[in-house]
């Protein structure tokens, strides 16, 4: 089969075949992953859920994972990556992804506003580093907070529909309980798990002081002076966090708490993270100096001292990427010559011929990109 489409890949050179099966159906592909919209669901305010339903290629995804998906917007295809809330191994091949809408967000504001049935979005296979592992642990912590409850969302789903008998904590920080996604998943998982306790915390509210919302798990609103992730509330819903894996994805500020005690605890080894938003180290335009050459393209442009994503665009590229923030790798490149500096670390690399992420990464002097 794959000998067949490579011969009939050659002769509809120029084109790939799939551009030929698309204009038949756009889902009708060779090798190319697309996924058809076939729900949408803008139940929850400031969020829209879509439920895809990918082409033959899917392979699925390991519970915590991210699909890439693009779109195109005005004429030009932009990607962004999004967690399954699916469990691991849905007979269904559905996928359901919940987009959370930012005031910035091109495309979750796109999606927001114009996701329908019989749309059809592109689709990268599932990764990352995110996940369970495949031996489960004895204790499970899950944390999130805002849109970082999909992943986890998953997790948690997964271990319940395998009948995990281990103990499960999952603590979801919120704006609102109105804002919080899927809750009658989590209702019927705290009904018919009794080890798993689900916990929700949201800013104090008078009107929400003392209401449970008729839900089977702990729903409330922490007192006016606290409302923050600290050792105390880790050892309020977790006593036995030391012996347990603990995954946690959401705002910067939630992740450095977290972070913060298991680094005290030295019990790094035991915290696995996700980030969907970008802490960058802060470049000085004034030191910034040098020019960055962009051979492939024949360009020259002085180094402003931004992202090689962003200096690229301002001279007129249009360089693949998806994420901007350094998880899917769509904006590698090769860096021929010259010192780059990682944007969310500081730390510097000058070995040639060595692939970077244009999109966390800036030019220290002169520096060639293969683009």
């Amino acid at each position: 089969m794959v000998d067949l489409i490579n011969l009939v890949q050659t002769l509809t050179t120029p084109h790939p075949l799939d551009r030929y099966l698309e204009l038949v159906r756009p889902t009708l592909t060779a090798r190319e992953l697309r996924a058809e919209i076939v729900h949408v669901d803008r139940a929850v305010p400031g969020s829209v859920t879509l439920t895809l339903r990918p082409t033959r290629q899917w392979k699925g995804h390991a519970a915590g994972q991210y699909v890439q998906i693009g779109v195109v917007i005005n004429g030009v295809r932009h990607a962004r990556c999004y967690s399954p809330i699916d469990p691991a191994g849905a007979r269904d091949r559905h996928i359901r992804l919940t987009v959370k809408t930012h005031p910035e967000g091109l495309v979750s504001q796109y999606l927001h506003r114009n996701a329908r049935p019989g749309m059809v979005v592109d689709l990268e296979p599932a990764a990352g580093v995110f996940r369970l592992p495949d031996l489960r642990p004895d204790r499970v912590l899950l944390i999130s907070g805002g849109s970082g409850i999909t992943p986890v969302l998953s997790m948690l789903r997964t271990l319940a529909a395998e009948g995990y008998p281990g103990e499960v904590v999952f603590l979801h920080y919120a704006k609102s309980p109105e804002v919080v996604p899927h809750r009658a998943e989590l209702d019927a998982i705290a009904k018919q798990h009794k080890n798993f306790r689900i916990e929700l915390r949201h800013p104090w509210r008078p009107d929400t002081a003392n209401a449970d919302h008729g839900a089977p798990w702990i729903d409330v609103a922490p007192a006016k002076t606290s409302g923050y992730f600290d050792y105390d509330e880790l050892e309020r819903v977790a006593p036995w966090f030391a012996d347990a894996e603990t995954f946690v994805c959401g705002p910067q500020s939630l992740m450095d708490a977290v972070r913060k005690i298991y680094e005290a605890e030295q019990l790094d080894t035991r915290l696995h993270t996700e980030e969907f938003t970008l802490s960058l180290t802060p470049v000085d335009a004034d030191e910034a100096y040098g020019t960055v050459s962009f051979s492939a393209a024949g360009r020259t442009a002085d180094n402003t001292g931004s992202s090689l994503l962003e200096q690229a665009e301002a001279a007129g590229l249009t360089p693949a990427y998806g994420c901007r923030m350094g998880i899917c790798f769509s904006c590698t490149a090769v860096r021929r010559t010259g010192c780059t500096r990682n944007l969310r670390t500081g730390e510097t690399d000058s070995d040639p011929d060595q692939p970077i992420q244009l999109c966390i990464n800036a030019p220290v002097g002169d520096v060639d990109i293969d683009i």
